[in-house]
């Protein structure tokens, strides 16, 4: 009898620490489905950085608000993210490279018209500029824009059509023509026709690119972000390739947004709000420097002060008027950029 007292003690026993075991499981499983997370939406190029930012805004979430809280990502060309939304994908945030991306949304009734004015600095908590990627010891003697029309230069740099990245090559090359020529229509199209035919493959983004000039050994010169091309020469070999930042070029701002439909669904208003200002706090600025985008935090600009040549930007706007007049001129089909690649 005292034998199967015990047996019955210990089986007891066991019997409640499985309970205890599963009680405890099932109220992890619990803290975890209730856990709330948050999607942003960004550009392609962007993925390591955010694989960087997104811990640090956890922890900075979680010791402002005593809350556990996961970010999850959706990387893409912004203009196929921005489609994305509209199609069902439930981003909280955009965090793109191209205004006209976040307007299509706003347009759409998913962002706030005024989303430019919800955050400093046009809703742009970093910004770049377009720089150029050659190959050790720069042998075509690359310096700027007018270098790159010369007979002998072949160029990678992604398809306007498909990429804001090279929209604002584009752009930058126009810009600095439209000095150079002092405003001569005839003069600048000739400059720019010659550009796009020194062009050996245009790929649809910046992926793509990335990958024709390093691994397929294409081109004498990789058109992309100063902070990408810096980028590229970091992983690949600092000793292969050189940047080369011309004296000249555009201002490149990438624009964040919260996504007030999806976030609303998701129960995800105050969180998104927070991430996009997490993006201007000193330790997140220090981040994106780190990653080679130009920030506004005032302490961190000084200690990248070294990495960042100076240059004179010019905004597309003060040049080219509203974005939405940019894309009919130029990039909608028959426009520009179509007239100037007619053989």
């Amino acid at each position: 009898m005292r034998s199967a007292s015990l047996s019955n003690a210990r089986f007891t026993r066991s019997a409640l620490a499985l309970a205890l075991s599963a009680a405890a499981l099932g109220a992890v499983g619990t803290a975890t489905a209730q856990e709330r997370e948050l999607l942003n939406s960004s550009y392609d190029i962007a993925r390591e950085l955010f694989v960087a930012i997104n811990p640090d805004f956890v922890a900075w979430w979680q010791e402002e608000h005593d809350e556990t809280v996961s970010v999850s990502q959706s990387h893409g060309g912004s203009s196929a993210q921005a489609r994305a939304i509209m199609q069902g994908l439930r981003a909280d945030v955009v965090t793109f490279n191209q205004v006209t991306d976040v307007d299509v949304l706003a347009d759409a009734g998913l962002v706030d018209e005024d989303w430019q004015s919800a955050f400093e600095n046009n809703a742009s908590p970093y910004y770049s500029t377009t720089a150029f990627l050659v190959r050790k010891d720069n042998p075509k003697g690359i310096e700027s824009w007018d270098d790159l029309v010369k007979e002998d230069v072949s160029l990678v740099f992604p398809n306007p059509k498909t990429s804001g990245n090279a929209r604002y090559t584009y752009l930058a090359a126009w810009g600095f023509a439209d000095r150079e020529f002092d405003g001569d229509d005839e003069q600048i199209q000739d400059f720019m026709r010659q550009l796009l035919a020194n062009v050996a493959v245009f790929d649809t983004g910046g992926r793509g690119a990335t990958t024709s000039f390093i691994e397929r050994g294409i081109g004498d010169v990789l058109i992309s972000f100063e902070s990408e091309v810096n980028n590229i020469r970091r992983e690949y070999g600092s000793d292969d390739y050189e940047v080369v930042v011309p004296p000249m070029s555009v201002l490149a701002e990438f624009p964040v947004a919260v996504v007030n439909a999806n976030a609303e669904r998701n129960g995800n208003e105050d969180l998104a709000q927070g991430y996009l200002e997490y993006l201007y706090t000193e330790e997140a600025q220090r981040t994106l420097a780190g990653f080679n985008y130009r920030v506004h935090d005032e302490t961190v600009v000084e200690e990248f002060a070294d990495d960042f040549p100076e240059t004179e930007l010019f905004n597309v706007e003060d040049v080219f008027g509203s974005w939405d007049e940019i894309m009919e001129t130029h990039f909608g089909s028959g426009a520009m950029l179509d007239q100037l690649q007619r053989r």
